[in-house]
């Protein structure tokens, strides 16, 4: 093969593996965030939650982001925190058990899966629904006054 083909080639495949990966969060059509909370990482998912505030380094969030009954995705950080009942925080990560995907709303009292439908408990994040058949691993989280931070 002559050295001209060889660097086609090789161009050709490194351009095929960087479109492939190139969000590696298993939403190809990128559609479940604003633009504006897709460029922060943040992933409201109410309308309530999407009046974020400045948060302080190594803040994930403040308390008052997170919607009663629901919760937030940080795609980002691959983490979804949710307020099951005031004041009540949980953080699980936001990678479903089924097939790898970013999670991708949370709605109903169900942290949702859209590659394959499977629908996760805000409270403990056992499935609700499969395809799925273990549950989203719990995420340390601690809560300060109105800061939450991972850890």
């Amino acid at each position: 093969m002559n050295a001209r083909r060889r660097t086609v080639l090789t161009a050709g495949a490194a351009a095929l593996v960087t479109g492939c990966g190139s969000s590696g969060d298993g939403d190809s059509d990128g559609s479940t965030a604003p633009a504006s909370a897709s460029e922060t990482g943040k992933t409201p998912q109410t309308p309530e939650a999407s009046g974020t505030s400045e948060t302080s380094a190594g803040e994930l969030t403040r308390t008052s982001d997170i919607p009663v009954g629901g919760g937030t995705i940080f795609k980002d950080r691959k983490v979804v925190v949710t307020q099951p009942e005031a004041g009540e925080f949980k953080a699980f990560s936001a990678v479903c058990t089924h097939a790898g995907c970013i999670v991708a709303s949370v709605s109903d009292g169900t942290i949702n899966c859209a590659c394959h439908g499977s629908k996760f408990s805000i409270t403990d994040a056992a499935v609700e629904a499969g395809p799925a058949t273990r549950p989203l691993p719990a995420e340390q989280i601690t809560v300060e006054g109105d800061s939450i931070r991972l850890g």
